[in-house]
C-alpha cells in the first residue's frame, strides 16, 4: 500500500531535487513537497530549476525578512495544505521557522507522525543561544522519529539528545553524482579553454562553498600563505562562492606572493562542477557544516579532499590516505601539511581520485529514497 508522504522545507534547492525525483518514483510512497519559498535571494544566488521537477509540490504564500543573521520567513496556508494532502507521515526539514511548528502542532492534533530531518552534529563548533537550544529541543521531544544523514547526525540525537535508536533513520545526503561526473568529464577534455575563459592557473586547490568564517576561509588563506614559496609559484588557490567576508579575504590574499589567488563568485550548478574537474584537489577546512555536500560534488567528479572533521560527511565520505585527509578545525599548521603532502604526491592523488569517484556512488537520490521509504513505512505503521 502507498504511503502518503508529506516533505515540508525551505525552498527549492538544485540538490534537493534529484532527492525528490527519486523518492517520488519509489512505488511504496505518494510524495508531495510544501516549499515554504521558492528561494533566497539573499542569502544564495541558485537557479531555480522548476523543469527538471518530477515529483508533486506547491509553494506557500510566504513573507521573508533578514535581521542580520536572522531569517524571518512567516507562511499562510500551513493548515490547509496539510488538510488537503491528508498525509500518512509529515517530514519536516527544520525547527526555525513558524511554519514547522505549525505544523508539529497540525500533526499531533490529526494523530500523524512527525518526523524531523536532522543534520545537526556535536562536532559543529557553532554554539546555539541558550533560548535557541531550549526550543530545539521541546521540538524534539514532540517528533515522532527523525532522518539523519549518517553517524555524526545520528550520534548526536541518541547520545546528546538521548533520542531512541529505533526512531533515528538513515537516509544518506546525495547529490546528482551523474550530472556532476559526466560534466566534469567532459570539462577535463576541454581543460585549456575553459581554464582561459575562467582564468584559472593550470593548478590549483580549490574551495567551494558560502564566503563566512564558519567555513574555515581565512585559515586556509594562512594556510596557503605558509606553503614554500615554490609551491605556491606552481599551486593556485581558487575560492568558488561568495558571501560577507570575500572582500576582506581578497585584501588578505593581496598580500601573498608569490601565489595565485582567485575569487570566481558564485558558480551555477553545471558551471561549478568545471571548477572540480580542473582543481587539484577540495579543501574544505569548516568548522561549522552539518554535512558538507560540496564534498559529494567534488568526489563525483573524482577529486581528493582535504576536509576539517568538524564536517558531518567526514566520517562516511573521507577515509584517511585512501580518498583524501582529515584534519582538525582551525589548525593551520595540520591544514597546510595536508595540502603540501597531497600536492607533493600526483600518484597518490591520481589513486585518490578513483577512490573518490567509487565511494561516492554509495550516496546516491536513490539510496536516499530508499531511507525515507524506510522511515515512512516504519512510521505510517505505527496508525494501523
Amino acid at each position: 500500500m502507498k504511503r502518503r508522504l508529506v516533505i515540508l522545507t525551505e525552498i527549492i534547492s538544485p540538490y534537493r531535487i534529484p532527492l525528490f525525483n527519486a523518492l517520488a518514483q519509489n512505488a511504496d510512497v505518494d510524495l508531495h513537497v510544501i516549499f515554504l519559498a521558492e528561494t533566497d535571494p539573499t542569502l544564495r544566488q541558485w537557479q531555480v530549476y522548476k523543469e527538471e521537477i518530477r515529483f508533486s509540490y506547491e509553494i506557500l504564500p510566504s513573507w521573508r525578512k533578514r535581521l542580520g543573521k536572522y531569517n524571518m520567513l512567516l507562511n499562510r496556508g500551513v493548515a490547509r495544505a496539510l488538510a488537503a494532502c491528508s498525509p500518512d507521515v509529515i517530514l519536516c526539514g527544520g525547527y526555525n521557522y513558524p511554519a514547522s511548528w505549525q505544523a508539529l502542532r497540525w500533526a499531533g492534533t490529526h494523530n500523524v507522525p512527525f518526523v524531523l530531518w536532522s543534520e545537526s552534529n556535536a562536532k559543529d563548533l557553532r554554539r546555539g543561544h541558550t533560548l535557541v537550544e531550549l526550543l530545539k529541543n521541546t521540538f524534539l521531544r514532540r517528533c515522532s522519529g527523525f532522518v539523519v544523514p549518517g553517524l555524526a547526525a545520528r550520534e548526536y540525537l541518541c547520545t546528546d539528545k538521548r533520542i531512541k535508536e529505533k526512531v533515528v533513520f538513515t537516509a544518506p545526503n546525495a547529490v546528482d553524482n551523474d550530472l556532476f561526473s559526466t560534466t566534469a568529464a567532459a570539462a577535463r577534455h576541454n581543460a585549456d579553454a575553459h581554464r582561459r575563459e575562467l582564468n584559472l592557473p593550470k593548478r590549483y586547490f580549490l574551495f567551494a562553498g558560502r564566503l563566512v568564517r564558519e567555513k574555515g576561509v581565512f585559515e586556509l588563506l594562512s594556510a596557503y600563505a605558509t606553503l614554500d614559496e615554490s609551491m605556491r609559484r606552481e599551486i593556485g588557490l581558487v575560492f568558488v562562492g561568495d558571501g560577507g567576508t570575500r572582500a576582506q579575504l581578497e585584501r588578505q590574499a593581496a598580500a601573498i606572493s608569490p601565489g595565485v589567488i582567485r575569487f570566481a563568485g558564485f558558480a551555477q550548478r553545471e558551471q561549478l562542477a568545471i571548477y572540480y574537474a580542473l582543481a587539484e584537489m577540495l579543501v574544505l577546512p569548516t568548522y561549522a557544516d552539518t554535512w558538507g555536500l560540496v564534498v559529494n560534488e567534488a568526489m563525483a567528479c573524482g577529486l581528493p579532499v582535504v576536509l576539517s572533521r568538524a564536517a558531518g560527511c567526514a566520517p562516511e565520505l573521507v577515509r584517511e590516505g585512501w580518498n583524501g585527509l582529515l584534519v582538525d578545525p582551525r589548525d593551520v599548521s595540520s591544514l597546510a601539511l595536508a595540502m603540501r603532502n597531497l600536492a607533493d604526491q600526483p600518484e597518490l592523488c591520481a589513486a585518490m581520485r578513483v577512490n573518490s569517484a567509487q565511494q561516492i556512488t554509495h550516496y546516491s537520490p536513490d539510496q536516499w529514497s530508499i531511507g525515507i521509504a524506510g522511515m515512512v513505512e516504519a512510521e505510517a505503521a505505527t496508525r494501523d
